[in-house]
C-alpha cells in the first residue's frame, strides 16, 4: 500500500515521504490514526505543492539565519567569574551563561541552539558555535576572565 506520512514516524519516513507499507499497518494504523493518507494522484498534486511552499519558507529563513550569524561573528562577549587560588574558577560558564551575555549584545538567542558540548571550567578565550538554522551556524568567541 503506498502512503503520504502527515508526520514522521520512526522506522518508517519523515513527514510528506512516499512511502509503501504492508496494507494492515497502512489500514488498521497509520490512516485510521491520520499519520497518513492515501497516494492519489490528487494528494500527490497536493503533497508536491506543500513541498514547494515548505522550501521556499526554508529558504528564506535560511537566508535570515546566515544574515544574523554573520552579526554575531563581528562581536565577542565576556564573561567575568570569580576565581579562587590558583585561578580556578567557581563554578561554570553554561548555555544559559552565554544566551544572557547575547541579549545584553542585543541578540536574542535561545540557550538550547548553543552547541556547547560541556560548560566552560577554565579562564581563557572559547569559540562557541550556535546552530541558528539546520545549514547556518555562528562561531562567537567568548572571553572567561578572572574578576
Amino acid at each position: 500500500m503506498k502512503l503520504i506520512l502527515t508526520e514522521t514516524i520512526n522506522r518508517v519516513g519523515e513527514a510528506g515521504a512516499l512511502v509503501t507499507v504492508a496494507d494492515g499497518y497502512g489500514r488498521n494504523y497509520l490512516l485510521p490514526q491520520r499519520k497518513a493518507i492515501m497516494a492519489t494522484p490528487g494528494n500527490l498534486k497536493m503533497l508536491q505543492g506543500q513541498l514547494k511552499r515548505i522550501e521556499g519558507q526554508d529558504l528564506k529563513l535560511q537566508e535570515q539565519a546566515s544574515g544574523l550569524a554573520k552579526e554575531m561573528e563581528a562581536i565577542s562577549c565576556t564573561a567575568v567569574v570569580q576565581v579562587g587560588d590558583e585561578d580556578k574558577m567557581f563554578g561554570s560558564v553554561t548555555a544559559q551563561n552565554i544566551s544572557d551575555l547575547l541579549k545584553e549584545k542585543g541578540f536574542d538567542i535561545d540557550r538550547r541552539i548553543i552547541e556547547l558540548d560541556e560548560p566552560i571550567k577554565a579562564l581563557g578565550i572559547y569559540t562557541v558555535p550556535i546552530r541558528l538554522h539546520a545549514n547556518v551556524a555562528a562561531e562567537i568567541k567568548v572571553w572567561v576572565v578572572k574578576e
